[in-house]
């Protein structure tokens, strides 16, 4: 890549072009084999050392070392391609192989630029090549965490003993007879759902005891009714190949390369496909959360929520509920035309003129002619059969989405939660508002409850932005008891991250 021969050129041209990785008798020395071990363990933050040309360089090394004297070409060839490996290789640590834009993230690159050349003549000056890498690696207790996740799962998929669950239609209900026993207790006490001392089962054949226990365990840990049966979506997940998993734990590495340093402010972190939020008033070396609590998101066929970075600057108490153009056009126009009372059993109304205060006109031909045009707009009054509940929380975005209540709390009792047109309903939304507002001491949860049930839409300012990260990862170590769980690639992210690997190896 260009890029990248232009920032090998700086490297050189900085010296004077002289090598940088060799001793006065032509062999690698304390920085090169430092840089080598780096590369051979690049496995351990979810990479390839074969991006890096790590056999080559392997073979080089010990080329150099017996050779003797070492032919120009082959010391050159090393010095530079140790250098090349080694840019890359830091610079992936840092901000990950893909470019998330190219996969339609809107998650930007930090702002200020990274100069690795500069970073790793340092190291070299200084020999601290294995502290350089440690400090480009995101500062993150999560990260820490599937790292060793990742060790730990990569010697499941080597274990040849651990056999996966046999085909079957049948659904097997606690009770019931079945005959993958053996296999079902080595899986669950292989990925920790059993603990390791538990019996194996005996001679009864029945699906019983501590089996049942385990498979909720499991179930849990992969967003799954925990409700014991071992039926298709259970048997199917048991029988994922374990290279899968080991895939998904590499790919959220990869993710939170991407995110922005988020230091001591206060963050919201939602994972779409986990239907999970947490909060920080500063993430903690144990990654422990303030508080957390589940979410609905986008709809995974049609109205997909976004992943960005933004800041939360504003709380709504009883908002309206302005209807999006895509909704009023597609859902609620064709019942309108057909229903013109609609509007009103809804708590809805046709208005004129941006903002809270805007005037509301009649439900008349001419006027729903004008909505068609754009020229008006509906939105649902404040109140309990509000679509956005009773608070909303504001984060300005390109793609107006939000976080807000929701009057069909039901929902939440669902294992998957992608039910709304992409904006992020909240199980708890005065627990968050008395967190968002808590720098605001006259917004207690007293008053918060107040405004829900009063007759005004009040609008509050934050004292200071919150950030908010909407991510998308299908592999987590719970941050509240630190089990790794899986998702279903709900938006098929995983899939098109999977390919954008393949792509950019190719194209190196």
């Amino acid at each position: 890549m260009r890029a990248e021969r232009a920032e090998l050129h700086e490297l050189y041209r900085t010296g004077g072009y002289s090598p940088l990785w060799l001793d006065a008798a032509g062999r690698p020395d304390r920085n090169a084999r430092d840089a080598l071990w780096l590369l051979n363990a690049a496995e351990a933050d979810g990479l390839d050392p074969a991006d890096y040309d790590q056999s080559q360089l392997d073979r080089l090394a010990t080329l150099l070392q017996t050779e003797s004297p070492a032919l120009p070409r082959d010391l050159a060839r090393f010095d530079a391609r140790l250098s090349s490996g080694t840019l890359r290789y830091l610079r992936h640590l840092h901000l990950g192989r893909v470019d998330p834009r190219t996969i339609g993230f809107r998650l930007r690159a930090p702002a200020h630029r990274h100069d690795f050349a500069a970073l790793l003549r340092s190291a070299l000056a200084d020999h601290r090549m294995t502290e350089t890498a440690a400090d480009l690696r995101p500062p993150l207790a999560q990260y820490r965490a599937l790292q060793a996740m990742l060790t730990r799962y990569r010697a499941l998929a080597a274990d040849a003993t651990l056999e996966s669950q046999p085909p079957s239609s049948t659904i097997v209900r606690p009770g019931e007879p079945y005959g993958g026993l053996g296999i079902l207790y080595r899986q669950l006490v292989a990925f920790g759902d059993l603990p390791s001392d538990t019996p194996a089962p005996g001679d009864s054949a029945r699906y019983e005891g501590t089996l049942v226990d385990g498979v909720k365990r499991f179930q849990i840990r992969h967003g799954l009714e925990p409700d014991g049966v071992l039926g298709r979506s259970t048997l199917a997940a048991l029988r994922i190949p374990l290279a899968w998993r080991v895939r998904q734990i590499e790919l959220a590495l990869e993710r939170l390369r991407w995110l922005p340093d988020v230091g001591d402010q206060r963050l919201v972190v939602i994972n779409i496909p986990m239907f999970r939020l947490w909060a920080w008033d500063s993430i903690p070396p144990t990654g422990a959360p303030s508080f957390g609590m589940g979410v609905i998101v986008g709809r995974a066929l049609s109205t997909q929520t976004p992943v960005f970075v933004e800041q939360m600057r504003e709380v709504i108490f009883r908002p309206y509920w302005n209807i999006p153009p895509s909704i009023l056009h597609h859902e609620i126009l064709p019942i309108v035309e057909r229903d013109p009372d609609y509007l009103r059993r809804q708590d809805m109304e046709i208005v004129r003129g941006p903002g809270d205060d805007a005037h509301a006109v009649e439900v008349t031909a001419e006027n729903i002619a004008r909505l068609r045009q754009g020229a008006l707009r509906v939105r649902q009054r404040p109140g309990s059969r509000n679509a956005l509940g009773l608070i909303k929380f504001v984060f300005p975005n390109e793609e107006n989405v939000y976080m807000h209540g929701t009057p069909a709390h039901a929902l939440f009792a669902r294992s998957r939660r992608d039910f709304s047109h992409g904006c992020v309903r909240v199980e708890d939304p005065v627990t968050l508002a008395e967190w968002a507002l808590k720098d605001r001491p006259e917004w207690k949860r007293d008053r918060i409850l107040a405004a829900t049930a009063g007759s005004q839409s009040i609008h509050v300012k934050l004292a200071r932005p919150i950030q908010v990260i909407l991510f998308y990862t299908t592999a987590a170590v719970m941050p509240e008891d630190r089990t790794i769980r899986f998702a279903e690639d709900i938006y098929g992210h995983d899939a098109r991250l999977d390919r954008a690997f393949v792509r950019d190896r190719s194209d190196e």
